[in-house]
């Protein structure tokens, strides 16, 4: 999952198990939707991307770069960044978010497409309770 800075979803891809997450850093990152919003071209991509180091790759840096996005991701074998905890907390408050819906909390369905099917009427919820709050 990628979402934003305070936490809205994005884009979500279910993977097996047994997949490393690093695998799909770029097909999340493309997955993006423009958002509409001011007058002229839509943002396609956000300025930052903000991962653990289960996503350090060399060659996914230098991917994220030509697309004009700064990783900051903690290196392998390194002590971790002060601070990216609390960054990262906004992902994990999403995951959370997510996992409140039983359903999702343990994945039952063996068809992927009823999975994510289930995944974005939870992330569509979270949005509307975000747009709900907001507007209030």
């Amino acid at each position: 999952m990628i979402c934003e800075g305070r936490g809205t979803p994005l884009k979500v891809i279910t993977t097996a198990a047994n997949v490393n997450d690093v695998t799909q850093t770029l097909a999340l990152v493309d997955g993006i939707l423009p958002v509409a919003g001011r007058p002229g071209r839509p943002r396609r991509r956000p300025d930052v991307l903000i991962g653990d180091k289960g996503y350090d790759s060399h060659a996914h840096r230098d991917a994220l770069r030509n697309r004009r996005m700064l990783p900051v991701i903690s290196r392998m074998g390194s002590p971790n960044m002060k601070g990216i905890g609390n960054l990262r907390y906004v992902g994990e408050q999403t995951f959370a978010l997510l996992h409140q819906i039983k359903r999702l909390a343990v994945r039952w369905e063996r068809r992927t497409e009823l999975h994510g099917a289930f995944v974005s009427l939870a992330c569509g919820l979270i949005c509307f309770r975000r747009l709900k709050q907001y507007q209030s």
